[in-house]
C-alpha cells in the first residue's frame, strides 16, 4: 500500500484494488491513504484469489499487478503478532488472523523430520536437525507457546560463541522458515504468477518485489518460463532485479534486501 501513494502522484486517474490478507494492514492503509479514498478499493483477502476478486468487481483485465511480498514492517514491529524473535509474543505468525494454523501448531505438532526439513528448505538453516531435535525434547515437558521460548531453544542448539562470530542471530532463519510455512507463501506465489499474467492488458505489467532468495528464485524462474514459452506475449523488462538506492536504504534499512522484477504483456 505504501507504493500506491507514489503511483498516485504519477497518474491521478489510477483506480487501485488493494488486496491484503491482514485486516490490521488494511485499516492502517485506509487511514494513511484517506485522501485517495475515491480511487482505492480495499479487499481483505489473499492475492491468490485475484481472479475471483476481479470478477466480483466487474473487472476483466488490468494495466498493472504489483506484489509486495513477505512480512511488512507494520507486522514485524507489532509485538503481538509473533513475527520477531526480538519481542516476546505468542507464536502466531499468521498474516491472516482468521486462518486456523499458527506457528505454535507447527512447532508443537510437526514431526522432528518435518521441522528439520522446513528449517533447511525455507530458512537455509544448516543446523536444522539439531534445532528440530531440541524442539522435540522441549515439547516433552511443556507446550512451546512464545517467541522467547522458541528463541531460547534455538540459541541452545548452537555453540556458545556463535553470536560473537556471526552477525545474523541464530533464530533468524528458523523464524523465516516458520513464517513461510505458516502462510504457505512460496506455494501460493508459484501458483499465482502464471494466473496473474493472464489478467494483464496489452502493455500491462506484473511487478513483484521480493525480500529473500527463495521468493526471488521463484519469480525469476517463472518469469523466464512464461517469456521463453510465449515470446510473442510476454517480455521480461528486468534482466537483473532492481534494488533500492543507497538513499532509500538509508531511509529504510529493510529495503536493502528488496528485489524488483517486471514482466510485461506485449
Amino acid at each position: 500500500f505504501a507504493v500506491a501513494d507514489k503511483l498516485k502522484f504519477q497518474n491521478s486517474k489510477f483506480k487501485i484494488i488493494g488486496i491484503d490478507q491482514d485486516l490490521e494492514a488494511i485499516f492502517a492503509a485506509k487511514k494513511n491513504l484517506k485522501k485517495y479514498a475515491d480511487q482505492i478499493e480495499f479487499v481483505h483477502d489473499n492475492f491468490s484469489n485475484l481472479p475471483a476478486i476481479l470478477k466480483s468487481k466487474g473487472v476483466g483485465k488490468v494495466n498493472m499487478i504489483l506484489l509486495d511480498l513477505g512480512v511488512s514492517s507494520f507486522q514485524f514491529d507489532n509485538p503481538r503478532r509473533g513475527f520477531s524473535f526480538q519481542k516476546e509474543a505468542p507464536l502466531d505468525m499468521r498474516m491472516n488472523q482468521s486462518n486456523k494454523e499458527a506457528a505454535i501448531d507447527i512447532v508443537n505438532n510437526y514431526s522432528e523430520k518435518d521441522l528439520a526439513d522446513i528449517f533447511y528448505e525455507y530458512g537455509g538453516e544448516r543446523n536444522s536437525r539439531r534445532i528440530a531435535k531440541n524442539i522435540l525434547e522441549a515439547r516433552k515437558s511443556k507446550t512451546i507457546k512464545t517467541t522467547t521460548e522458541l528463541t531460547k531453544i534455538v540459541e541452545q542448539s548452537f555453540p556458545s560463541n556463535y553470536q560473537r562470530k556471526f552477525k545474523i542471530h541464530s533464530a533468524t532463519r528458523v523464524f523465516q522458515a516458520l513464517r513461510i510455512e505458516t502462510n504457505n507463501e512460496l506455494n501460493i506465489l508459484e501458483e499465482f504468477i502464471p494466473i496473474a499474467a493472464k489478467f494483464l492488458n496489452s502493455g500491462g505489467r506484473l511487478i513483484i518485489i521480493s525480500f529473500h532468495s527463495l521468493e526471488d528464485r521463484i519469480v525469476k524462474q517463472t518469469f523466464r518460463y512464461l517469456a521463453n514459452n510465449n515470446p510473442d506475449k510476454f517480455k521480461i523488462l528486468t534482466k537483473k532485479p532492481l534494488t533500492a538506492s543507497s538513499d532509500e536504504v538509508a531511509k529504510n534499512p529493510r529495503s536493502r534486501s528488496a528485489k524488483m522484477r517486471i514482466l510485461e504483456n506485449i
